[in-house]
C-alpha cells in the first residue's frame, strides 16, 4: 500500500533533522554526518524496527562516539597502522553494542568518522544532540509513523 502521506512527511522530518545537524558538523566530519544521515533513514523509513528505538539510537552512538574517541586518542604501537586503528574502532562498538543490547548499525559509522577525524566536543554535542532529537522526534511520531520499506 503506498502512504503518499506518509512518504512526504516523514521526508520532510528527516530533512529537518539532517539539516539541522548539518549546521553543527562541517565537511571534515562527514563520515559522522553519514552515519547520523543512515541513523536519519533508519528512523523516518522503519520507525517501526528495533534499531529506531531510543535505547539503540541513543546508546549505540555514544559507543561509537566513545570507541572512536578512545582509538583516536590513545597513543598505539608503530606497528599498529591507522587503518587497523579504524578498523579496532568499528569492532569495538560492535562488540559493546552486541552485548549491551543497543545495535544501532550506522553507529559503527560514528566510531569509524571519529577514529579517522579525530574527537571535538563540536561533533560530540552534534551527535549526542541528533540522536537525542531523533529519539525524541521518533517517541512524539510514533503514532503517525509508517514503515516504509
Amino acid at each position: 500500500m503506498f502512504f503518499w502521506k506518509h512518504y512526504v512527511f516523514q521526508c520532510v522530518l528527516a530533512t529537518a533533522v539532517i539539516y539541522s545537524v548539518l549546521l553543527f558538523l562541517s565537511l571534515q566530519n562527514a563520515v559522522v554526518v553519514a552515519s547520523l544521515g543512515a541513523s536519519t533513514f533508519v528512523v523516518f523509513a522503519m520507525p517501526k524496527q528495533i534499531t529506531a528505538e531510543p535505547r539503540h539510537l541513543i546508546g549505540g552512538h555514544l559507543i561509537g562516539l566513545t570507541c572512536g574517541s578512545i582509538f583516536y586518542l590513545v597513543p598505539t604501537p608503530e606497528f599498529i597502522t591507522p587503518v587497523m586503528i579504524y578498523a579496532l574502532a568499528v569492532g569495538l562498538s560492535i562488540f559493546l553494542m552486541v552485548i549491551s543490547n543497543t545495535e544501532q548499525p550506522a553507529a559503527s559509522g560514528t566510531a569509524l568518522g571519529v577514529a579517522i577525524t579525530g574527537f571535538s566536543w563540536d561533533v560530540a554535542f552534534a551527535v549526542i544532540a541528533s540522536v537525542i532529537a531523533l529519539s525524541l522526534i521518533h517517541n512524539f511520531f510514533k503514532g503517525y509513523l509508517k514503515d516504509l520499506t
